[in-house]
């Protein structure tokens, strides 16, 4: 059996949950650490952009009074609001099995472990290549197709970004629990409410949470379970219960205080 670290987190800032996520990419990659899993969420709710989005497409105002947080992914992709969901995190070394080939393709191998863990909930998703040149304008994660993206009833259920560096691949995504999965709409820029309103039925209609699909609340320790249970399947790995080493804790505050936290990192674009 493969032997990984599987970490499961209580809710945290997201300037903290990014840093961690890189930090983790770090180890692993050093070798310090174990190829891990990681399962965590967040509190407050926090509006995260892709790397390359523009902060100007983010209402400050709004999120100031919501008193959401904001933060800027390492990873692609566009802008999710994260609160009432699971976020997962896989860390690799660049020379181990799954970051082998191209980013689709390790894309595609990770998505099998996350079907496998929507089987285990009672679902039937499906893993739907994005065609090429359909990846859409929209500022929101959530209604623009991604690589190998993950649907149930024709609508996008949990989504995905990657960061592939030379020592290592990081890909976190998100699977929406309950809740209103156009509420990211508030949180951006809209010419006026009417654009925001039209924008929100669009969201509904391209995406959907797992209480929309199976009818019923499923709790996030439940589905911590079935991740898990969906990687220890498809790959045959041995999951070592873990945390963050003091030195990691410390890796961590550096880069929020450095990075997440700093104006330079937040604007860049």
């Amino acid at each position: 059996m493969r032997q990984w670290d599987l970490l499961v987190n209580t809710p945290m800032m997201g300037m903290l949950n990014m840093a961690t996520d890189e930090v983790l990419l770090k180890s692993v990659a050093n070798k310090t650490r174990l190829p891990t899993l990681r399962l965590y969420a967040w509190n407050p709710l926090c509006l995260s952009l892709g790397y390359g989005q523009r902060i100007r497409e983010v209402d400050l105002d709004r999120i100031a009074e919501y008193g959401w947080g904001l933060v800027r992914r390492p990873t692609g992709g566009k802008a999710i609001l994260h609160g009432n969901e699971i976020t997962y995190s896989v860390a690799l070394p660049r020379d181990h099995d799954l970051a082998q080939g191209d980013v689709v393709e390790s894309y595609r191998r990770i998505s099998e472990a996350l079907l496998a863990g929507l089987h285990h909930l009672g679902l039937s998703p499906q893993s739907e290549k994005q065609a090429k040149g359909n990846r859409g304008l929209g500022p929101v994660c959530f209604e623009v197709p991604s690589h190998y993206e993950i649907t149930a009833d024709g609508k996008k259920l949990l989504g995905s970004a990657q960061l592939r560096r030379k020592i290592g691949i990081l890909q976190h995504g998100t699977l929406p629990l309950h809740g209103d999965i156009a509420l990211i709409c508030d949180a951006l820029v809209y010419p006026d409410e009417a654009s925001r309103i039209a924008a929100k039925t669009i969201v509904r209609e391209r995406a959907t949470t797992l209480e929309s699909v199976v009818g019923y609340r499923i709790s996030w320790d439940e589905a911590a379970s079935a991740i898990v249970s969906g990687f220890v399947e498809t790959f045959d790995i041995e999951f070592t219960e873990s945390t963050l080493t003091d030195d990691e804790h410390h890796a961590v505050d550096v880069l929020v205080d450095e990075q997440y936290a700093h104006s330079d990192w937040m604007n860049k674009r």
